[in-house]
């Protein structure tokens, strides 16, 4: 399972409650262009329209821009392949408030191309804060350690 992009900022910006895995529709130039590590998951989503599963605002760039299509949009809707119980319990979970379906990386399984996304709740400024003052509390202790030894 190797990892191609990890979309760090919603792990920041958002507390995960729940993960899944899932498979991404895509066409022969889009594939060797996110193995070739040139995707962007900034700003994308996944969003239920009525039963099936769709990854929002992930930018993938074609491969080749000389030879790709004319009407290539690098920024177009890709379903998301789940199982009827997967879909069945994001249904549940997505009516519930303040909760939104965020990508989280884009790796590579036997070949395939998966998506791993989290149900998450947006975190408050005051927890994201609370988060960097432990971090560089830790880097302090960390640093003080390395003097010592």
């Amino acid at each position: 399972m190797a990892t191609i992009i990890e979309n760090k900022k919603a792990l920041f910006n958002y507390q995960i409650l729940e993960k899944f895995k899932a498979g991404i529709v895509l066409i022969g130039q889009e594939v060797k262009s996110i193995k070739a590590g040139r995707i962007t998951l900034r700003g994308s989503f996944v969003v239920l329209k009525g039963e099936e599963v769709f990854l929002l605002g992930a930018n993938v760039p074609p491969y080749q821009p000389k030879n790709a299509p004319k009407d290539y949009n690098p920024q177009r809707s890709r379903k998301l392949l789940l199982k009827k119980a997967e879909i069945k319990h994001l249904i549940g979970k997505a009516r519930q408030k303040g909760l939104t379906m965020v990508p989280l990386k884009v790796y590579t399984d036997k070949g395939k191309i998966k998506l791993e996304f989290g149900i998450a709740r947006g975190k408050r400024k005051f927890d994201k804060r609370e988060k960097i003052k432990k971090r560089e509390v830790e880097r302090e202790i960390e640093r003080a350690l390395k003097k010592r030894g």
